[in-house]
């Protein structure tokens, strides 16, 4: 099933897509949220949807697509979870995740226009593979229990300043993660029994040149591995968002300009949809 939120920026509506048609859910929720989803939400439209109770929105493709989850209480993030992706950096591949954190504000649209920090002159780009938890998760016993807290995954672009993530870090990544629209996620949100997660091709385009073509079957780590590791050091609750890490192919390698006001990024995983977004300097 696919889920999203088409509207104007705070406006969004909630909306199921099946095929071609796009129903409105807010006979059953406000939003697609945290209570939606361990609310048993997603059961609860599907039932909705075969009884024929959800109003078609007949204009859906004249507005505006918003994140398809609402704002999260955390945004997690992997890094250098490919070996080649670790390697463009310079480093070895970790023997355990590398976490960090980016803030809630950096989740928009996924064709939302964006911002190049001040002073910036290092933006990168990296598409990733979203996850999005649909039950808490606190000391999972087992990575095999991890599908249960999933509620679906999502296409993310992690963009990033590698002058503010690795030169005036401190030693963390996260000054250059959380500029306000870091963050474009959607089109949709898509449940888990629709999605083979191990083995999906992920690319990135900039100005419509090929950057990134690799597949989630390379991760270092799992989904499985990383919502259980994860849930050993904080509790993720429903709505939290995941991003599991970039293939090789970014500025960051050396082999790319860095992205300039003006540049288009697009970025696709199969099944879960491509994103848009045109760059300008921030006023």
């Amino acid at each position: 099933m696919k889920f999203a939120r088409l509207g104007p920026v705070g406006q969004e509506i909630p909306v199921l897509i099946d095929g071609d048609a796009t129903f409105d859910l807010r006979s059953l929720t406000a939003d697609i949220d945290g209570d939606f989803l361990s609310g048993d939400g997603v059961a609860r439209a599907a039932e909705a949807r075969a009884n024929g109770q959800l109003p078609e929105v007949e204009d859906a493709a004249s507005l505006r697509t918003g994140a398809p989850i609402a704002r999260p209480s955390a945004v997690v993030c992997i890094g250098m979870n490919y070996a080649a992706h670790a390697a463009e950096s310079g480093s070895a591949p970790p023997e355990v995740p590398v976490v960090f954190l980016k803030v809630p504000n950096t989740v928009v649209g996924p064709n939302d226009h964006v911002h190049i920090p001040r002073r910036s002159v290092k933006t990168d780009w990296e598409v990733e593979l979203g996850i999005v938890i649909g039950a808490r998760a606190s000391y999972l016993d087992s990575p095999d229990d991890s599908v249960a807290h999933i509620a679906g995954f999502v296409t993310a672009n992690d963009l990033s300043e590698r002058t503010f993530q690795l030169e005036e870090s401190g030693g963390q990544w996260s000054k250059g993660k959380i500029a306000p629209g870091f963050n474009p996620t959607g089109p949709w949100l898509v449940t888990p029994e629709d999605v083979d997660y191990q083995n999906l091709r992920l690319r990135s385009w900039v100005n419509g040149e090929p950057r990134q073509d690799s597949s989630t079957a390379d991760q270092i780590f799992g989904v499985d591995h990383i919502v259980w590791h994860l849930s050993q050091y904080m509790t993720l609750e429903p709505g939290d968002l995941v991003l599991t890490g970039t293939p090789e192919g970014v500025a960051l390698s050396g082999r790319f300009p860095y992205i300039q006001p003006g540049d288009v990024v697009e970025i696709e995983i199969d099944g879960l949809g491509r994103q848009r977004q045109e760059f300008s300097a921030a006023p």
